[in-house]
């Protein structure tokens, strides 16, 4: 089985943070953008059985009904299985019950929407243009109409935002009553506007305190944290995003799009005017066994329960001591072992990065014969 990621680039507003492939929403365009979708995955999709769709952006909830309606009705080509994760991305300010309601009949089950803060002086420097009443308005009305999984994304790391700002936000969060939720740092990513106005970055050390405190909120409100930034209720985890973090194939669709399937990985060009012309595809490359390896242990690290040793040897061939010196980290309690399971303990996930070059730097040699 595959899962399935679409991309829809398309943009009411332009946040100061955000590094993702978007354009401002033109209309005069967004139909020629579909089609093109359409032909794209006509071109490449070969009829798997599909059990998890997940549309993103750019905003999708940024199209106009008819635009979603035939979106949709372009995700019917997929082969799905009948316990499919249908997830699309949304916006509290252009989501309206019509589109809800039209979500319902095309099957998402899921949705995803982009909140960041509840603090409206958060929310200013960021550019969104929503307040906390859109998003409680939004909810309820997702729940009135049977869409109860539901994903809010916070941020935190934000200079001169206090611990008691996160807290109001976390407050909020459990007051919506919804089932999962995406914490993330802030990253100041190049071309983005706080970035060429010289935003200045919070302090690694206060950070650090907030991930901290912010976990262990979260865990006094019972919800797991099964991924660095991902915490859910039980059986409520994101069955798309533990596709990547479980290295496993999927396609991805639409501009900028990235893909791993039979081996390879691709990458869609990031130009709509390319796009738009029909040349999707920018770079696609077979993956060495080496290079497949570490992307089993980077991503596999970022879950809770980190990666399985025998499924590691199942995929490989080799088991994980042969490739990762993990006893020298196990022994120094950066990496644990328990259940035939190698994984970084949660007080250890802020600096998971650190962990994984430790691990790479003194992999041993393995044949890279780009097959895997």
């Amino acid at each position: 089985m595959k899962s399935v990621y679409i991309h829809i680039p398309f943009c009411d507003n332009i946040c100061s943070y955000c590094d993702f492939s978007k354009i401002f929403t033109n209309h005069n365009i967004t139909d020629n953008y579909l089609n093109l979708l359409e032909k794209e995955i006509n071109e490449n999709y070969k009829h798997e059985k599909v059990n998890t769709i997940y549309i993103g952006g750019g905003t999708p909830s940024s199209l106009k009904l008819n635009e979603l309606e035939h979106l949709f009705k372009i995700v019917k080509k997929f082969n799905i299985t009948k316990n499919l994760e249908f997830t699309i991305e949304c916006n509290p300010e252009n989501t309206s019950i019509d589109k809800i309601k039209l979500f319902k009949k095309y099957g998402v089950n899921r949705v995803s929407i982009g909140v960041q803060s509840f603090n409206d002086n958060i929310l200013k420097l960021l550019e969104r243009k929503h307040n906390k009443t859109n998003v409680f308005n939004l909810i309820n009305n997702l729940k009135n109409n049977g869409i109860s999984n539901i994903n809010i994304d916070l941020i935190f790391g934000i200079k001169d935002q206090t611990l008691k700002d996160i807290e109001n936000d976390l407050n909020y969060f459990c007051e919506l009553d919804i089932p999962h939720l995406s914490y993330y740092s802030l990253i100041l990513e190049e071309n983005t506007k706080l970035y060429i106005n010289k935003y200045i970055e919070e302090e690694d050390d206060i950070i650090a305190s907030q991930y901290d405190f912010i976990c262990k909120k979260l865990k006094e409100f019972n919800y797991i944290h099964y991924e660095i930034s991902n915490f859910a209720k039980k059986d409520f985890y994101s069955i798309h995003n533990l596709t990547y973090w479980n290295n496993n194939e999927y396609y991805g669709f639409g501009l900028s799009s990235h893909g791993y399937i039979n081996g390879y990985r691709y990458e869609n060009t990031k130009s709509i005017t390319k796009y738009l012309k029909g040349k999707f595809l920018i770079n696609k490359y077979k993956l060495s066994k080496k290079e497949a390896m570490e992307n089993e242990l980077i991503l596999g690290l970022r879950k809770l329960n980190g990666i399985d040793k025998l499924n590691f040897k199942k995929k490989f061939k080799k088991d994980i001591e042969e490739i990762f010196n993990i006893s020298d980290l196990i022994n120094t309690k950066q990496l644990n072992e328990k259940y035939g399971r190698i994984y970084i303990n949660e007080e250890n996930f802020f600096i998971s990065n650190e962990i994984l070059v430790n691990l790479l730097l003194n992999e041993r040699s393995v044949e890279d014969d780009r097959s895997i």
